[in-house]
């Protein structure tokens, strides 16, 4: 666990927390245990003695009551620091994950290749308002900055993309689910979102309510409290919902235009499996998303995240990164995290196998972020009159269109 927590770059003092957490939490169930002991052969005494003998007991039955209340809270007490100190520790990145931090990513491959222009490539900002597909003055108006309105044919690619997203996961063998924005406590807490991801999350004030910034959350606590078939898994899902990150730490980044915003839409796929398919599954989401952006005809590159980028659940996260021509650079688009048994321990969602409970892994790997997707899309097929060619996988989802051309 220290080598895992260097690996992160982060300290060991939460290892040495739960080691000395666990040690109080077994002195106190110790000692609550034997004090309990003792009450209960004081009272097979009392009811067998009688007179003055008969009183002294009871006194001393009186103390030692006390006695166990007391140390009944305090082996409470110590359970839930150690419960405490135990959920601070992130899960053990994985061997292949790269060390280090956010710049410490590991290329895995490239896929396509990022086009030329023989014109002056427009941005999407630019595209999108001659094409009347965003409009992020009264986005502003309406919500604040990093909000937007979708209008037209942006409205019209948006529920394309989620179509096809849908439509590939269910051949692919996915369950579609509309998922809740909206959770308890308990599943952010239970997905490792309320650790150091805390400060991007929304909390809904005078209610014990969260806005999910990913359906993740929302699918990991579907089987909360559960023991799953073992025959059934794997469970593959695959969630539309709106998304809302507070984007914390992000001043200054991206202000303009949908690719970094405090609200989205997103396809995510999630699937629960046991721990020794869970590597495998890995790599099939990462192939799934690969072959989303293929039909987008976008250029990308795929790489392994460094394991102090991973966030507390992940052992290992693949993120596809899209090329973006304006910027000049590859920007993440879609990812895929393991996070092997670390969430459905938290949430306990088990299996049963041939009589035995066993723990189960849960997944996750977006489809597709509608925002950055419409941004790439825009960017890499627009032409010189500002219209945008569909990608040919697309139309059928636009009624067969083929060119998205400029209003007005």
């Amino acid at each position: 666990m220290r080598a895992a927590q260097a690996k992160r770059g982060l300290s060991a003092d939460v290892v040495d927390r739960a080691l000395s957490a666990d040690e109080a939490r077994r002195s106190a169930i110790t000692a609550y245990e034997q004090k309990r002991a003792e009450q209960k052969a004081m009272g097979k005494q009392v009811a067998q003695a009688q007179g003055d003998d008969k009183q002294a007991l009871l006194a001393r039955v009186k103390d030692v009551a006390t006695a166990v209340k007391e140390l009944e809270a305090a082996q409470t007490a110590a359970e839930q620091e150690w419960d405490e100190a135990l959920r601070s520790i992130p899960n053990v990145a994985a061997d292949e994950a790269p060390a280090g931090g956010e710049d410490n990513f590991a290329t895995l491959e490239h896929v396509g290749t990022p086009r030329e222009f023989d014109f002056e490539p427009r941005d999407h900002i630019e595209l999108g308002r001659i094409l009347g597909a965003i409009d992020l003055e009264r986005g502003a108006k309406v919500s604040g900055s990093r909000f937007y309105f979708l209008t037209g044919i942006g409205a019209r690619l948006e529920l394309a993309l989620v179509s096809m997203a849908m439509d590939q996961a269910r051949e692919a063998g996915f369950t579609q689910v509309i998922a809740p924005s909206l959770v308890k406590p308990r599943a952010m807490e239970g997905t490792g979102f309320l650790g150091q991801a805390a400060d991007d999350v929304y909390r809904i004030e005078g209610e014990d309510m969260y806005l999910v910034g990913t359906s993740e959350v929302a699918m990991a606590a579907y089987h909360s409290d559960e023991i799953l078939d073992g025959a059934s898994l794997p469970l593959r899902y695959a969630a539309f919902s709106p998304c809302f990150r507070k984007e914390a730490g992000s001043h200054g980044k991206d202000t303009k235009g949908i690719i970094r915003v405090h609200w989205f839409d997103k396809v995510e796929m999630f699937v629960y499996t046991t721990l020794e398919e869970s590597y495998a599954e890995h790599d099939r989401l990462l192939a799934w998303e690969k072959e989303f952006l293929d039909k987008l005809g976008l250029a990308y590159r795929v790489i392994d995240v460094a394991a102090g980028d991973l966030g507390l659940s992940a052992i290992r996260k693949f993120d596809c990164e899209v090329w973006i021509p304006t910027q000049g650079k590859f920007r993440e688009l879609t990812s895929t995290s393991n996070c092997t048994d670390f969430q459905t321990r938290r949430l306990d969602t088990r299996q049963r196998v041939d009589g035995d409970i066993k723990p189960v892994a849960t997944l996750n790997g977006t489809l597709t972020a509608i925002t950055r997707t419409i941004v790439a899309i825009l960017e890499t097929h627009q032409n010189a009159d500002g219209s945008v060619t569909v990608p040919e996988a697309l139309r059928p989802y636009l009624g067969g269109l083929e060119v998205m051309e400029p209003i007005g």
